[in-house]
């Protein structure tokens, strides 16, 4: 392994086998112990459609977004990096785009009742998507890329961290095995500033960024456009953060711009963007990476009870299954105090008037908002609301 190398682990498996909870738990005891650690769910990078007949499952693009994730994280101060996520079943991961990176394989695994008593759990979609998930497991139990396999049958999250490390001979010290990527060690930033339109949603917590985000990227696709989705707070964590950018804002715009140029390079020409803006140097910090691209800034509003029913339903599983989420499974007095906070929130965001524009999400389903952003925005139309190029962001 090279010196300069940084250890990546990535575990892998099929759905249900908890490779986001192990290694989120792996990340947490890291951060806890204030070692220098970022954490990536690989299937967060490759969210960009059409996708390419020679990328069939996107497995090389997201591996390619990684490579620049981790020089990234490396430059933040990360000295390894914890990712999870599927790979392709037969050949495993394209460590060929992953240079500077010395990549450690975990095949997690479980019996065959195990993981379908775990799917059904997690209100997996159908007998269908059952048997896929069993026949992946088929798949990767035949397959020998791996650099070492845990049997997760009935064991808990904490257990099976453990036995990982033991395994990677302590890991995150890293004394275990690991394979370096061919290749050269980039710098971390983008060779070229990419262009096309960039539609970023933001507002207060449990406004409902990401499901109404995910949503206009659907309309996106259906309405023929080649687009990609990003949730960036999925881009950020790498600890411990620095006292001067709470947020992680410096490391997030450099990611999410590495991102944007695999994906227009992969042909897409409108970006869907969603996370957290708190100020206008917030917005600054992104537009500087993002130069060549046109920017529209919608933000989301909400009442402040219609917050803390959305704040309160995510605290019982009621959102999708976000590595590391701070609200689910927390008690209500807990919950509550998020949504005080979060109006708190919504109101400074409203005095600052954050946002090119903004949409109320008050008595409206996720469709109906949805409609109501591309309306405004024109953003499934040829043409569409002109926005602000990041260059000129940075210089207001």
């Amino acid at each position: 392994m090279s010196r300069d190398a940084i250890p990546v682990l990535w575990l892998c498996g099929p759905p249900g086998v908890g490779k986001t909870a192990v290694g989120w738990e792996l990340y947490s005891r890291c951060a806890r112990a204030g070692t220098g650690t970022a954490y990536v769910d690989i299937d967060q990078l490759g969210m960009c459609s059409p996708e390419s007949a020679s990328d069939p499952g996107r497995h090389r693009m997201k591996a390619r977004n990684l490579g620049a994730l981790v020089a990234n994280f490396g430059q933040s101060g990360a000295r390894r990096v914890i990712v999870s996520g599927v790979v392709d079943a037969e050949r495993g991961p394209p460590l060929d785009q992953l240079p500077g990176a010395a990549v450690t394989v975990c095949r997690l695994r479980a019996g065959r009742g195990d993981l379908k008593r775990r799917l059904e759990a997690r209100g997996s979609q159908g007998d269908d998507a059952a048997e896929d998930a069993l026949r992946e497991s088929d798949a990767l139990d035949a397959g020998d890329f791996a650099d070492l396999c845990i049997d997760t049958s009935g064991l808990p999250v904490a257990e099976v961290a453990r036995l990982v490390r033991e395994r990677t001979g302590g890991w995150p010290l890293f004394t275990g095995p690991g394979r370096a990527s061919a290749g050269t060690r980039p710098d971390g930033h983008p060779v070229t500033a990419a262009d096309g339109r960039i539609l970023w949603l933001c507002g207060a917590t449990g406004v409902g960024k990401s499901t109404v985000g995910f949503e206009v990227y659907q309309k996106a696709l259906r309405a023929g456009h080649a687009a990609a989705y990003v949730d960036v707070g999925q881009l950020g964590f790498c600890g411990p953060v620095m006292a001067d950018d709470p947020g992680n804002h410096r490391v997030k715009a450099r990611n999410l711009a590495a991102l944007w140029q695999t994906f227009r390079a992969a042909g897409a020409r409108r970006l869907i963007v969603v996370g957290p803006v708190e100020d206008e140097d917030t917005i600054r910090t992104y537009a500087g990476e993002l130069p060549a691209a046109t920017l529209t800034l919608c933000r989301l509003r909400a009442s402040r009870d219609r917050l803390a029913e959305r704040i309160l339903q995510r605290g019982q599983g009621g959102s999708w299954a976000q590595p590391g989420d701070p609200l689910k499974g927390r008690s209500t007095a807990h919950l509550l105090r998020v949504a005080d906070r979060a109006a708190a929130e919504a109101d400074v965001l409203e005095r600052a008037a954050i946002g090119d524009l903004s949409v109320d999400t008050d008595r409206r389903t996720v469709e109906e908002v949805a409609d109501a952003v591309v309306a405004r925005t024109g953003w499934t139309s040829a043409a569409g609301r002109a926005g602000h190029t990041g260059a000129a962001r940075k210089s207001r």
